[in-house]
């Protein structure tokens, strides 16, 4: 009972935090009144437990899956070289950087425990990077490299750690071994992601196939998927995290094959989303919650660096979060140079002949993009999740050196990313352009227009076989009208670039107005329902049908 009570409360101060997000007065970003309203919690005696193992089990598969779900395919594997740089190369230069840093920053650390501080940091959190740039008009291209980033640099990230940790442990490491171990968790990882999220689409799609398909046990499905990819990775000593990730990448590709329905659909997105918020508001709570301890332990902190040496300790968080965001901005500049910057040839090569208007030129990356793609690299729970890890005794029975040091320092810089990404990005985001995909704004039109004239064309066909009735002439009646409409969509699309403009326009006030007459039917419809004059059952069909078609009109 007591742990559904913690459950119900973290649950409820995700729904106040966000109450508090919305309103006027209140300019903070949600992650910080979360931390806050988890600290809150804390203060007034609630404790709230945070095991690393449960953590990783619960909440990081299925967020993880999400993002791999829901990231643009083909942003991510057009910029797969620039996000590999982010995610392995990146990873590998802060540890060794950090590791050093830390080292002859605060001698009384060993290496290998600098080490294992310094790869549990180089990881960006997909969760947090999510909450601070929902706020923050990232340049999509960005936003797609860094969720791209994140989903993948937690292996690596992890990986180091448990030999930076092993290393510390047995007083021993191997780069042979440690690179066929990377190989083995990174490769199991994708095989069993791979390998849960098309048998599954497999078995399911034969089973709607004999059953039908309902929208429900649809969902559960989804929901169970990341769970088995995660636990099955674990098994034969993968990556989970990686296994969560790759099979939300192709769960996208099972859903091109599998075709599911459109209320699934709707539905699906629906129940997502809400579990999006929920497990990101309650991650951002249990942080804070964990704030009060960690300053509990500064006395035991402090004396692992030193009688007397308290006042240092928000030193040297400052310092290892300048020397991560320094290391960070040196390595963005340098993958950008060498990746990202390169396609422009390629570009211009493409481009060759094209409209103009449709050319995209890619600048070079200036200092305030640099800047973003710095800050914007937070670290997060799972940070402090991954650091909760280390042992307490050596193999001797002798205390781990440092551990209560290293997590206070890990919490420090969590909560020091947090806030200067909070402060930062709003400031440096505002304005930024960067490399915008090439012809986008055609190929949605070339799109809309194709689609248009393959309903024409199903619509002439269906016409074609009917008979001259009444009830038939009905039906054409109602195509003829269904096809004028797709006509002006089709002219739409083969506009010049100014006529679609104005048209655009047009059919940007046209919805407008649409949700005016659509909030219009609704009132009259809930004060028929008030009144009496209106039955429960008829008013909720009637609700639904206005829903679902203002659904249709949502950019």
């Amino acid at each position: 009972m007591h742990t559904v009570t913690i459950i119900l409360v973290l649950v409820l101060t995700v729904v106040l935090c966000g109450f508090i997000a919305r309103s006027r007065w209140v300019k903070l970003p949600l992650p910080l009144i979360q931390i806050a309203g988890g600290t809150g919690l804390a203060l007034f005696g609630l404790q709230v437990p945070l095991d690393p193992d449960i953590f990783f089990l619960l909440f990081i598969p299925p967020l993880l899956f999400l993002d791999g779900w829901r990231i643009p395919k083909g942003a991510f594997f057009s910029d797969a070289r620039s996000i590999l740089m982010l995610a392995i190369g990146l990873v590998l230069f802060t540890v060794l950087g950090m590791g050093f840093f830390i080292d002859w920053l605060i001698p009384t650390v060993p290496l290998a425990v600098a080490f294992a501080l310094g790869a549990i940091l180089s990881p960006t959190d997909p969760v947090a990077v999510s909450a601070i740039a929902a706020g923050n008009p990232i340049p999509p291209r960005l936003m797609h490299i860094l969720e791209g980033e994140s989903l993948l640099n937690d292996a690596s990230g992890l990986v180091c750690f448990t030999f930076a940790v092993g290393a510390m442990m047995t007083g021993g490491f191997s780069i042979g071994a440690a690179s066929l171990s990377f190989l083995q968790e990174a490769g199991g990882g994708i095989l069993i992601g791979l390998a849960i999220s098309w048998g599954v689409g497999l078995a399911n799609k034969w089973l709607v196939s004999k059953v039908g398909e309902e929208p429900g046990l649809q969902i559960l499905i989804s929901i169970l998927i990341p769970f088995a990819a995660y636990l099955g990775a674990e098994q034969i000593h993968g990556s989970g995290i990686l296994a969560a990730a790759t099979a939300g990448v192709s769960m996208h590709y099972a859903d091109l094959i599998g075709r599911p329905l459109a209320a699934t659909r709707t539905q699906r997105k629906a129940v997502w989303d809400t579990v999006q918020l929920v497990l990101n508001g309650v991650i951002f709570v249990m942080l804070g919650a964990q704030l009060p301890t960690t300053i509990a332990s500064l006395q035991a902190a402090s004396a692992e660096v030193g009688a007397g040496s308290a006042w240092k300790l928000p030193l040297y968080v400052v310092a290892i979060t300048v020397g991560l965001t320094f290391m960070r901005f040196i390595w963005v500049a340098i993958s950008m140079k060498l990746t990202l910057f390169k396609q422009q040839k390629k570009a211009d090569k493409a481009n060759q002949g094209s409209d103009a208007k449709d050319n995209v030129s890619l600048a070079r990356p200036s200092l305030r993009l640099l800047l973003v793609a710095s800050f914007a690299g937070v670290r997060g729970a799972l940070t402090l999740a991954g650091i909760l890890t280390l042992p307490l005794f050596l193999p001797d029975g002798t205390r781990f050196p440092a551990r209560d040091l290293v997590i206070f320092l890990a919490m420090g810089v969590i909560l020091l990313s947090l806030i200067l990404a909070s402060v930062t990005l709003p400031l440096l985001t505002k304005g930024l352009v960067f490399a915008p995909p090439a012809r986008r704004s055609s190929e949605e039109r070339n799109a809309r227009s194709a689609a248009a004239e393959a309903a024409v064309a199903r619509l002439e066909k269906v016409c074609s076989g009917i008979g001259t009735d009444g009830k038939e002439q009905v039906v054409t009646e109602a195509a003829n009208r269904l096809i004028e409409a797709y006509r002006r969509r089709m002219a739409y699309g083969e506009s010049s670039n100014d006529e679609a403009a104005r048209m655009q326009e047009l059919a940007k006030a046209e919805r407008s107005l649409r949700l005016e007459a659509l909030n219009a039917e609704r009132d009259e419809l809930f004060r028929r329902r008030i009144s009496g004059e209106l039955d429960d059952a008829i008013h909720l069909r009637l609700l639904r049908e206005i829903d679902l078609l203002e659904a249709t009109l949502e950019e």
